[in-house]
């Protein structure tokens, strides 16, 4: 079996896939900042960094902020996976980051970048964002007496554990360089989305639709960050919701 090295393998993503390639037999190592024995900041690198990457065969590479640093990150555990000999560069990135102008984006973008002309076998996934996501920014807004949403934005969130399911599909084979999309199965506005979240915790809260401005915002509402031709995710909003707070949402 195959020695893998999860970044970021504490996190939303990052424990499924561990969980996964572990079931199938693999000798999987988790790096994070706070997860001994290989606990690493990537932003830092350091000699924790060739420690945890000594033997490895294959990089998941999942670690990422949204607060910044992910291209030193990023290019930091490409030197080492080069001095290791590290054959094989898993990258989770997003949908639209060469669409929509949003900073994060931006730096994802540039990830994949240095992924591409690392000199090692790779293979970058693009996947729509995560239902846990949402409700994660659904239950900060929802503490206000009214909910707030970006007007007339869509979304196609996608089941986290099927994006896992993919990413230790693809880190078990051969490189294939960019991997096709992978999205959720419903494309729906962020209205609906938002009402059945409140719905799904009891919740009762008047929307409020906020018109912004600016390229980004433009981008999200033409669905830059879309992938309809590549709806392949099964779990949909209210499953996900079911399965957290112990009821489904009602129409």
């Amino acid at each position: 079996m195959t020695t893998i090295l999860v970044t970021g393998g504490t996190g939303t993503l990052g424990r499924h896939v561990t969980e996964l390639l572990r079931a199938d037999g693999h000798e999987v190592r988790v790096l994070s900042r706070t997860a001994q024995p290989y606990a690493v900041d990537l932003r830092e690198g350091g000699d924790g960094l060739d420690t945890a990457l000594d033997g490895v065969e294959t990089v998941v590479h999942c670690a990422t902020s949204a607060r910044g640093g992910d291209e030193d990150a990023a290019a930091n555990l490409i030197a080492a996976a080069r001095r290791a000999g590290v054959g094989h560069l898993v990258y989770i990135s997003i949908v639209g980051v060469d669409r929509v102008p949003f900073g994060y984006y931006r730096s994802k973008l540039a990830v994949e970048r240095l992924v591409e002309e690392s000199g090692l076998g790779w293979t970058v996934l693009r996947a729509t964002q995560f239902h846990d996501l949402l409700a994660q920014v659904f239950g900060a807004l929802a503490k206000s007496p009214v909910l707030p949403l970006p007007a007339k934005v869509p979304d196609q969130p996608v089941e986290v554990r099927e994006v896992a399911a993919r990413l230790a599909e693809l880190a078990t084979g051969a490189p294939v360089g960019r991997a096709e999309d992978m999205g959720g199965p419903e494309v729906r506005d962020l209205d609906s989305l938002a009402r059945a979240y409140l719905r799904a915790t009891g919740r009762r809260r008047p929307l409020l639709g906020v018109p912004l401005w600016g390229s980004a915002y433009r981008a999200f509402r033409a669905g830059g960050h879309l992938t309809r031709d590549h709806a392949v995710g099964k779990g949909t909003f209210e499953d996900y919701l079911t399965r957290r707070f112990g009821r489904r949402p009602a129409a």
